[in-house]
């Protein structure tokens, strides 16, 4: 098994998009914890998480639509189809 390995280069516009969506998700993150420290009703807590679920599977479906654009598509062109065995097991980590 490959460690650390491969690397993706991604355009600053690729970068830019998928970090600003973690900083969303950090900051929900954070809203949330300060909601726990001040004692927020359950109900008011559950709802911010599950936005912040929801943000998260945002950027996995964001950075998997670029993924498979990218990383699966050039190695399937060069003849790795190895990589598609990958890309299933990834998919069912993520349908969990």
């Amino acid at each position: 098994m490959e460690c650390c390995s491969k690397t993706t280069v991604r355009t600053d516009e690729q970068k830019k998009s998928l970090l600003n969506r973690l900083s969303r998700i950090e900051g929900q993150i954070r809203g949330i914890k300060g909601m726990v420290e001040n004692d927020v009703y359950c109900n008011d807590i559950l709802i911010q998480a599950s936005a912040a679920a929801a943000a998260l599977n945002a950027f996995e479906r964001e950075l998997l639509s670029d993924h498979m654009r990218s990383c699966v598509a050039r190695d399937i062109r060069e003849g790795r189809d190895e990589v598609i065995d990958e890309l299933m097991d990834t998919m069912r980590k993520l349908m969990r």
